[in-house]
């Protein structure tokens, strides 16, 4: 049986990755409220934000025969929870508590169709050298923190602070990969099995 794909989100960088694995797919971005609940950590926060991100998009695509893939990244540093920033000072607060520092990337993914579910979890460790302030304002002004769990993109600019990475890149991009791909396996979805194209919704920005 063929499934029709649907990535809920609209992130560029999910879409690319998603490419990567050969499969065709629609973008069905959902807001959902991402606040950490009291008590939460990073991978419990991730795995739940995924499996809601999922779960709402398979409610909203009126396809029973969809299967929808669900993610998002948390950063955790110290037992601290970082999301996506709020506006500029927040972005430069997190990249100076993330100066100097390891830090761990939590990516959760998950798989839903109508009768099952199934997700997977990347822990990557970033090691930071160390970020001036001035330097923090002057990466919040290029605008490409915004949006992106911690205040940086790693295949970006930021990759300049990156001293180290030990674990998935694709996880701390925001899909890992190889997780990715084991979930579609456990649904018959295989990497190699047609040729990779976004959907109409594939233009969609985050």
């Amino acid at each position: 049986m063929t499934h029709r794909i649907i990535l809920a989100s609209a992130s560029p960088r999910r879409a690319q990755l998603l490419t990567q694995l050969g499969v065709c797919f629609d973008m069905l971005p959902q807001a959902i409220d991402e606040t950490p609940q009291s008590g939460e950590s990073a991978t419990e926060l991730s795995l739940r934000l995924a499996h809601e991100k999922a779960q709402s998009a398979l409610a909203d695509a009126g396809d029973g025969g969809a299967l929808v893939l669900g993610s998002d990244t948390v950063v955790d540093v110290d037992d601290t929870l970082l999301g996506k920033p709020v506006n500029g000072e927040d972005a430069v607060s997190m990249l100076l508590q993330l100066s100097g520092r390891i830090h761990r990337v939590c990516t959760a993914v998950s798989l839903a169709s109508r009768e099952s579910s199934a997700s997977r979890l990347s822990e990557t460790k970033v090691r930071f050298r160390e970020i001036t302030d001035s330097e923090a304002h002057a990466y919040w002004n290029t605008g490409e923190p915004k949006g992106k769990a911690g205040g940086y993109a790693i295949q970006g600019r930021g990759a300049v602070f990156v001293e180290s990475i030990s674990g998935s890149y694709s996880g701390v991009m925001g899909l890992p990969l190889f997780e990715t791909a084991a979930l579609l396996a456990e649904f018959a979805v295989l990497p190699w099995q047609s040729p990779a194209a976004v959907g109409e919704k594939g233009d969609a920005q985050s």
